[in-house]
C-alpha cells in the first residue's frame, strides 16, 4: 500500500508540474485555457495586472481575499502561434509557453517575472515558484524584521503574535503574502492557508511561494514607477478610505484604564498640561476589572465605569473620541457565552459543536467572522457601543492569536479549516466592522485599528500597529523598517506602540522621548503600554513633559501637511512614510536603508534609536536640504553628521518644499485653515516648486467620490538668470468646494534662505508695506519683514481667489 501511495506521489507532481495547452477561449477579460491538468484562466483586473488562477481537477478552492471587486476595464489583445500564446494589456503582457505550459510576463519589452517550476502541488502543498534575476531585490512579506530586501529570506506565512519582540524576527502579527522587486513588480499570493515564502533561501535562482490548501492562484501587477507601482497596486487590492481628521491627533492610551475615574482624571490631566488630545482608548477593563475571566462580555462592568454613555458624552463635548477593544474570542466564563452557542456565532469542532479551547485569557471559543450569521451576532455589540457613542474601534488579537487547526469556517455554506483561512481571518473581521460600520453611520468615517490581515486589507479602512514591542531601546530599532515595509503594500498606517509596550521596569526618559518625536512624523500618534509606567506624556515631569508638548503641538501645526499626505494614499496608495529608494530608482542599494525615511516628499527623517548617541550620520540625496529646526543648508548627494540634542529630532527639510501649516489646537474639533502658515524652503537648486494641500470637512467618507473637497497648489519659480537681481514669484490658486469651506484665508508666507533685503513685494498689482519692528509686523494683517539673524523673509497677506506673490 505505501509503495503504490509513493508511486500516485510522484505521478501526481509530474502531472501537475508539467502541464500541456489545449486550447483557449478569450471572454472579455478573461483568458481560459484548458491543459491536460485542468483549467487555468487569466484576468486582466486592469492595465497592469493580471490574475492567474490554477484550477487543476478535484482541488478545492477558495475565494480570493486580495481582489477588491470585479477587474477594471482595459483592452486585451492575444496572439496565438504554435508554440506560445501572448497575452496583452496595456502596461502588461503575459507570454504563455504551451509545452510545457509556463508563463513570463513583460512590461514593454522588459522581462519582469517568469515562472521556474510554475504551479505544483501534491497532497500536503499547493504553490508557485518563478525566477528570481541576477541582482534583484525583494520586499514584501509584511512585518518581519529581517532587513528592507528579503531575498534570501525564508519565512512563515502565518500571522502569529511575538509578544515583546526587538531587532529581530521573521514571525510576527501581520504577514503579507506579497513581494515588490526592484524589476518594478508587485506578486501577491492570492492565498489565505498556513505556508511559507522562500525567497531564494534554498535555491538563490528560485521564489517559491506553498501553503498546506486555499486558491491557487497568484496576481502580478507591473509599473513603471515605485509610485505608479504602489497605485496600481491599491487599483487592484483597494484603496484606503480616508480615515477621520481626528485619527491624525493626539490619542490617549494605555492597558490600561480601569474605571471611569481615570479615564476622566486622564482627560483633566492633558488639559491642566496643555496638551492637545482628540481620543482616548480603553483597553479591555472596560468589560471586566481583571485581565482574566472577562473576555467576550462585551459590555460595560458597571462597577468600574457605572455612566458609560455620560462619560463618553462629556468627553466628546471636550473634544476627545471614544475607542475601545473587542476580541473575536467569547469566554465559557463571559456573559455571552450562551448566547453565541445558541446563535453559531462560533467556529466549530470536527464533530460539529463550537470549538472550545484554553488560551492566556481562559477557556473560550472563537467568533466565526467568515459566517454571516456569526458576523450578525458580533455586529449586535458594534450597534449598542456606537449608540452609546464609540467613534471608533480597536480590534485585538485578530490573527487570531490562537486558531485550532480543524476548526471548522463556513464560507457561505463552504467549509474551511483554520488553516484554510487562518491569514484572512483579521481581514474578515475588518471587512465586517468596515461595513457594519458604514450601515450604522453613512455619513461618517470609520476608525478601525487592528494588527492582523490580509493583502487588500487597506480598503477596510484598516489601521494596523506593529503588535506588542519590547518597551527599549531595540523595540524601538525596528520601527522604521516594519512601517515602511507595510506602507509599499497598501497598509500606511501602520505605527507602533510609542514608547514601546511590553516590559521595562524602569522609566527610560532618554528613550521615551525619542520614540515619542519619531512618532509626531508617523501616521498615528498613539503612546500605548503596560500601565506601570505611564505611557501618556503628561504624567512625566519636567524636561520630559515640556519636550514633548512642544512636539505634539507641532503635529497639530502640521495637520494641514499631515493630511494631504492622507489625502495622497487615498487617491493613490502612497504612503505617508517613504523609502530612501523613491528618490534614486536607479540605485538599487537604497532599498536597504532602513534607518531613515522621507516623511511625505518634503521631510527626511532619521529617529536616534540608541541610548546616549552624540551625533547622527544622515545620508543626503541631491540637491539642498535645510536643518527642519535651525534652518541649516547642507549640500545633497551625500552623508553629514550632525550632533545630537535631545530637544531636536534630525529633520531635514528639502530644498524647494513648500510645507502648509496652522495654527496648533488642542482637538481638532476646533481645527481650521482660515490661517495658512506656508513654509517656502527657497534655493536655486530648485528654481521651481509645486505643492499641493487637500482640505474636507475632515468627516464626509464620501469627499473624493463627490469632490467634495478642495485643491490648494502652491507654485514658486525664482529668477533662472544669475546676471540679474534675485526674484521669486509665488502663486496661490484653488480649485474644488466643500460644505464649510473657507471664504478667505489670512497667509503667513515664510520664504527660508533669503539672504537679501528687498525692494518691494507686491499681492496681485497691490504693494505690500514693509515693517521693520517685530512686534508691529505680528500685530499687523499684511505686511513683510526680513529677518537678517534668520535670513527669512515673512509675507502676510489675505487670499481669497488666485494670487500672485512676487519678491523683488
Amino acid at each position: 500500500m505505501m509503495r503504490l501511495f509513493g508511486l500516485s506521489f510522484i505521478l501526481l507532481v509530474f502531472t501537475a508540474t508539467s502541464s500541456e495547452y489545449q486550447s483557449h477561449e478569450l471572454n472579455g477579460q478573461v483568458l481560459h485555457i484548458q491543459t491536460d491538468d485542468g483549467q487555468l484562466s487569466i484576468t486582466a483586473l486592469a492595465d497592469d495586472s493580471f490574475e492567474v488562477f490554477y484550477q487543476p481537477k478535484d482541488i478545492k478552492q477558495l475565494p480570493s481575499f486580495a481582489i477588491d471587486g470585479v477587474a477594471k476595464q482595459t483592452e486585451l489583445t492575444i496572439s496565438d502561434e504554435a508554440s506560445r500564446l501572448t497575452l496583452s494589456a496595456p502596461g502588461i503582457r503575459a507570454q504563455i509557453d504551451k509545452s510545457p505550459l509556463r508563463i513570463r510576463y513583460f512590461r514593454g519589452d522588459k522581462l519582469l517575472l517568469a515562472e521556474h517550476q510554475g504551479f505544483y502541488f501534491d497532497a500536503n502543498k499547493r504553490g508557485f515558484s518563478f525566477d528570481l534575476q541576477e541582482n534583484e531585490k525583494l520586499l514584501g512579506g509584511g512585518e518581519r524584521i529581517l532587513g528592507m530586501d528579503r531575498r534570501g529570506q525564508r519565512f512563515p506565512l502565518y500571522n502569529k503574535a511575538h509578544y515583546g519582540y526587538t531587532t529581530e524576527s521573521n514571525q510576527m502579527y501581520f504577514g503579507l503574502s506579497a513581494v515588490m522587486s526592484s524589476n518594478k513588480y508587485v506578486l501577491i499570493f492570492d492565498n489565505s492557508a498556513r505556508g511559507e515564502m522562500d525567497l531564494g533561501a534554498s535555491n538563490s535562482d528560485e521564489m517559491r511561494f506553498e501553503a498546506i490548501g486555499g486558491r491557487t492562484s497568484y496576481i502580478v501587477v507591473a509599473g513603471k514607477t515605485y509610485p505608479e507601482l504602489i497605485e496600481n497596486f491599491v487599483t487592484v487590492t483597494g484603496k484606503q478610505p480616508l480615515p477621520p481628521r481626528w485619527a491624525l491627533g493626539s490619542f490617549a492610551s494605555r492597558f490600561g484604564y480601569r474605571s471611569e475615574q481615570e479615564v476622566r482624571d486622564t482627560v483633566k490631566k492633558y488639559q491642566e498640561s496643555g496638551f492637545p488630545l482628540d481620543a482616548l482608548v480603553l483597553d479591555l477593563y472596560w468589560f471586566g476589572a481583571d485581565i482574566k475571566g472577562h473576555m467576550g462580555n462585551l459590555s460595560w462592568d458597571e462597577k468600574t465605569f457605572p455612566t458609560p454613555v455620560k462619560m463618553i458624552s462629556d468627553l466628546r463635548k471636550e473634544g476627545v473620541k471614544t475607542v475601545v477593544i473587542t476580541e473575536p474570542f467569547i469566554l465559557s466564563s463571559s456573559k455571552n457565552w450562551q448566547d453565541a452557542v445558541t446563535h453559531n456565532a462560533l467556529v466549530k469542532n470536527p464533530e460539529g459543536n463550537p470549538y472550545q479551547f484554553d488560551f492566556y485569557f481562559g477557556n473560550t471559543g472563537l467568533v466565526d467572522v467568515f459566517d454571516n450569521d456569526a458576523r450578525d451576532w458580533f455586529n449586535q455589540t458594534y450597534t449598542t457601543l456606537y449608540k452609546q457613542g464609540v467613534a471608533g474601534w480597536w480590534g485585538d488579537l485578530g490573527e487570531p492569536e490562537v486558531h485550532p487547526a480543524d476548526a471548522l469556517h463556513n464560507l457561505n455554506g463552504m467549509s474551511a479549516t483554520g488553516d484554510e483561512v487562518h491569514n484572512a481571518y483579521g481581514h474578515k473581521w475588518a471587512e465586517q466592522v468596515y461595513q457594519h460600520q458604514v450601515s450604522l453611520a453613512p455619513n461618517a468615517r470609520p476608525f478601525i485599528m487592528m494588527r492582523s490581515g490580509f493583502v487588500g486589507s487597506q480598503r477596510y479602512g484598516m489601521i494596523p500597529w506593529t503588535g506588542d514591542v519590547s518597551r527599549s531601546w531595540d523595540g524601538l530599532k525596528p520601527q522604521v523598517e516594519l512601517s515602511l515595509q507595510m506602507g509599499l503594500l497598501g497598509l500606511g498606517y501602520t505605527h507602533s506602540d510609542l514608547g514601546g509596550f511590553a516590559g521595562g521596569e524602569v522609566f527610560d526618559p532618554q528613550m521615551y522621548i525619542r520614540w515619542l518625536q519619531y512618532g509626531i512624523f508617523q501616521p498615528v500618534f498613539r503612546p500605548h503600554a503596560q500601565d506601570n509606567i505611564a505611557p501618556e506624556p503628561v504624567f512625566h515631569q519636567g524636561k520630559t513633559k515640556d519636550i514633548l508638548r512642544t512636539y505634539v503641538e507641532l503635529r497639530y501645526a502640521m495637520m494641514p501637511y499631515n493630511y494631504s499626505l492622507a489625502f495622497e494614499n487615498s487617491l493613490t496608495g502612497m504612503p505617508l512614510m517613504r523609502p530612501m529608494f523613491f528618490e534614486n530608482e536607479d540605485d538599487v542599494s537604497l532599498i536597504d536603508v532602513k534607518d531613515q525615511y522621507f516623511w511625505g516628499d518634503a521631510l527626511l527623517v532619521k529617529p536616534i534609536t540608541q541610548a546616549n548617541q552624540k551625533e547622527v550620520s544622515i545620508t543626503l540625496p541631491k540637491g539642498a536640504w535645510f536643518n527642519f529646526w535651525s534652518d541649516e543648508r547642507y549640500e545633497g548627494g551625500k552623508n553629514i553628521t550632525l550632533p545630537t540634542d535631545i530637544k531636536l529630532l534630525p529633520v531635514l527639510a528639502r530644498g524647494g518644499a513648500i510645507i502648509p501649516m496652522t495654527l496648533p489646537v488642542l482637538s481638532t474639533d476646533d481645527y481650521s485653515t482660515k490661517s495658512l502658515d506656508l513654509h517656502y524652503y527657497a534655493d536655486k537648486s530648485a528654481l521651481h516648486s509645486t505643492s499641493v494641500m487637500y482640505n474636507d470637512d475632515g468627516k464626509n467618507p464620501h469627499s473624493i467620490r463627490d469632490q467634495a473637497f478642495e485643491t490648494l497648489t502652491f507654485n514658486a519659480a525664482r529668477q533662472e538668470d544669475e546676471s540679474k537681481p534675485d526674484s521669486l514669484v509665488f502663486k496661490l490658486t484653488r480649485t474644488g468646494e466643500f460644505k464649510g469651506m473657507p471664504g478667505s484665508r489670512m497667509v503667513s508666507l515664510w520664504i527660508h534662505n533669503w539672504p537679501q533685503d528687498i525692494n518691494q513685494v507686491l499681492v496681485g498689482d497691490k504693494q505690500l508695506p514693509q515693517i521693520k519692528d517685530k512686534t508691529a509686523f505680528l500685530n499687523a494683517n499684511r505686511g513683510t519683514r526680513w529677518d537678517s539673524e534668520t535670513n527669512t523673509l515673512e509675507v502676510k497677506f489675505g487670499w481669497s481667489g488666485d494670487t500672485s506673490i512676487q519678491v523683488f
